[in-house]
């Protein structure tokens, strides 16, 4: 591995950090985001909620135990550009089957180290998340000017709608784990390994679907129940999953949501959503479970959230009954969970299956298996 490369992230405010070359070379555009995360690494590359994006690893030491086969969560490596302090040279584990800085390079993305990432943390935290890009190789070498322009250049986070570029093309189906309880219908909008293995340990048969499926082919499926993933983008630019989503309300399906699916969530009763500063991004986010009253660390990933009453229950703007939130983030209090009081339907906004972790908030899986059971039971004796 070549250190001595110059690369440079340039901020859309023109701030600049000089670094060197770390994985493939050339030029990458994206929306700068730290994630505090101090494992996991991973883990956090191959989130498809992070496509578009940046990340700053906040953990100085990144890359000494490799990377392997299992611990992924996608088919591939998602971030827009990876920027770190110390990338090891040495790796340290017996699990790996390769170098983080070869992967970056087979997967093509562009990164940086060698920079102050505690400084450029500050610098996000204290003016929000960025466009930004990286520059290396031949890239490195333009001019400043155009380097910036080109920054300024690209796209705005808010308004994208990414989900397309993430998701599966085609369906497919996981047989459920242990004794079956039904089948879940997985609106697949950047969905994680780690989601679909908990939901078949519940005992659901998961059938993944593309973003674009309609509501119709969703019902053709006769799931016992709905699940919108994670993912990245804007909620806002996600009308169609909207629609979709109320519809599967309306036929009164359990619903279950995490992340993006709790903004869809949010959406689909009827609140709005709106940008964070510069989001959550770490496994060590303090939010507190509003019915047990206890406070779980989570792993998160957004950069949006629902703009919804913390004093509730509320009325549903869009017609769909009491609605409060389950969840509040102890750091800013920001909705991290909704709960309908008269339809079978939650959502967090957090990462109950986290891998590598925190678990404090796996429960949550149970909490869905128990509402579809109930459900199913009180349907069955009406139907009697």
């Amino acid at each position: 591995m070549t250190l001595r490369e110059p690369a440079v992230l340039v901020l859309e405010d023109g701030t600049r950090y000089r670094g060197r070359a770390y994985g493939a070379r050339g030029r990458t555009l994206g929306e700068a985001v730290f994630a505090t995360g101090m494992t996991g690494y991973q883990e956090t590359l191959t989130d498809p909620s992070y496509a578009g994006q940046i990340v700053v690893q906040t953990a100085p030491h990144i890359g000494n135990t490799g990377v392997n086969g299992e611990d992924t969560e996608s088919a591939r490596i998602w971030v827009a550009g990876y920027v770190v302090r110390d990338p090891s040279r040495v790796v340290s584990s017996f699990r790996a089957e390769g170098s983080l800085d070869e992967q970056l390079t087979t997967d093509g993305i562009v990164g940086i180290s060698g920079i102050d990432t505690r400084a450029l943390t500050r610098r996000l935290r204290d003016t929000g998340s960025m466009r930004s890009g990286i520059f290396s190789g031949a890239d490195a070498a333009l001019d400043e000017a155009e380097q910036l322009a080109l920054v300024q250049g690209g796209a705005q986070m808010a308004g994208q709608n990414l989900s397309g570029q993430v998701s599966t093309t085609e369906t497919y189906s996981l047989p459920a784990e242990g004794e079956r309880l039904g089948s879940v219908a997985v609106l697949d909008l950047g969905v994680k390994t780690a989601t679909l293995r908990y939901l078949q340990a519940r005992g659901f048969d998961v059938h993944v679907v593309p973003q674009s499926s309609t509501l119709e082919q969703i019902l053709a499926l006769e799931p016992t129940a709905v699940f919108y993933s994670n993912g990245p983008g804007d909620p806002a630019a996600s009308d169609h999953h909207v629609e979709v989503l109320q519809g599967v309300l309306r036929a009164g399906l359990p619903y279950f949501g995490i992340c993006f699916g709790n903004q869809l969530f949010g959406r689909a009763l009827g609140f709005g959503t709106y940008k964070l500063p510069f989001g959550h991004r770490g496994i060590n986010q303090p939010v507190m479970d509003r019915t047990t009253g206890k406070v779980e660390i989570t792993a998160h990933n957004h950069g949006f959230a629902v703009d919804a009453p913390l004093d509730g229950p509320v009325a549903s703007p869009a017609g769909f009954g009491q609605v409060r939130v389950s969840h509040v983030g102890l750091n800013d209090d920001v909705v991290e969970g909704l709960e309908a009081l008269e339809i079978p339907a939650f959502s967090v906004q957090y990462h109950p299956e986290a891998a590598a972790g925190p678990h404090d908030a796996n429960y949550l899986f149970d909490r869905f298996r128990d509402m579809v059971v109930d459900h199913v039971a009180s349907t069955s004796k009406d139907a009697k």
